[in-house]
């Protein structure tokens, strides 16, 4: 069933997009904010207190509400799950960011992928060349396609096997995503009002566990459906040398992958970023943006597949 479920909301999302997700988020954002205004004194176990708070009474009411709608009839608790995955996962969460710089650059319009690209990170990019955009456009999506399909399937897929129903692993992954983000983030160059200190600590430390599965699958499908040999050797030696450790295992894997070079300098405001470089390859391109679309679909598709086979022997079982 999880199969079917994660395949139903794969297409939902394909042929009838969400048109927008900022009611949710600004729900979530007033959610998250009252634990934070009124659990936050400044200290790491406060934090603990308000993110336990904060997720898991959704998630038991996720886990509760399966059951009680699988009692009634099986296919509800499966049309649950399909709802919760529609709109918790999926490529269309950041893909009309990704198309549009895409086609932007083939066609040579520059300011225009610049544009997109500044909205899409959240912060200017006017000063980036051709292939500084695509290489940058190329790092987003390889991390947001871990973030909003990958991680999000893993939890699913691990809670639906211990009985819990996988709509409660899909919000625990991104919950806790968005708790880190919210609280966790440690950017000083913030308002002072999303830089939390050690209220975020414990935020910081449930992505990272929640995140630890997640990135090494998505890491080892990498260098399965592309170069594995470029693959291992990036994720061995140079993952560690990205200042988030975590994107560094995506980064190095999904560069190694393509044979393209990610990372590396980049100016931002008149002054150059030094950032690691990534990868052994050429220099990003449109081509390699295309490319990435077909890693992470293969991704995907393998994913689907190895799920196909474990259920199959399952049943025959």
């Amino acid at each position: 069933m999880s199969l079917f479920a994660l395949i139903a909301a794969l297409l939902l999302e394909q042929l009838h997009p969400l048109s927008s997700r900022k009611y949710l988020y600004g729900w979530l954002s007033a959610y998250v904010d009252f634990f934070q205004r009124n659990f936050n004194a400044g200290e790491r176990r406060h934090g603990k207190i308000a993110w336990m708070l904060a997720a898991l009474p959704l998630l038991l009411g996720a886990v509760v509400l399966y059951w009680l709608l699988s009692l009634v009839h099986p296919v509800f608790g499966w049309a649950f799950n399909v709802l919760v995955l529609y709109l918790t996962m999926g490529f269309r969460q950041f893909s009309h960011y990704f198309t549009g710089i895409h086609k932007a650059l083939r066609d040579d319009r520059l300011d225009e992928a610049r544009s997109l690209l500044s909205r899409w990170r959240g912060m200017p990019s006017h000063e980036l060349n051709a292939e500084e955009v695509a290489r940058v456009t190329i790092e987003q999506a390889l991390i947001a396609s871990h973030r909003n399909v990958f991680g999000v399937i893993v939890w699913f897929v691990l809670f639906s096997a211990v009985g819990l129903g996988g709509a409660a692993g899909a919000l625990l992954y991104r919950m806790g995503q968005f708790l880190y983000a919210r609280w966790g983030k440690e950017d000083e160059a913030r308002p002072d009002e999303y830089f939390l200190g050690e209220f975020g600590g414990f935020a910081r430390k449930a992505f990272h566990v929640l995140e630890w599965l997640p990135l090494r699958m998505t890491a080892m499908t990498f260098a399965i459906v592309g170069n594995f040999e470029d693959t291992v050797y990036c994720w061995r030696t140079q993952a560690d040398s990205w200042p988030d450790g975590d994107a560094g295992i995506l980064l190095a894997s999904g560069a190694g992958a393509l044979g393209v070079r990610l990372g590396m300098t980049i100016p931002e405001g008149g002054l150059p970023f030094d950032r690691p470089e990534l990868g052994i390859g050429d220099d990003a391109d449109a081509d390699f943006m295309q490319s990435a679309v077909g890693l992470v679909w293969r991704s995907v598709v393998f994913w689907l597949i190895l799920l196909l086979l474990l259920t199959l022997a399952s049943v025959t079982g």
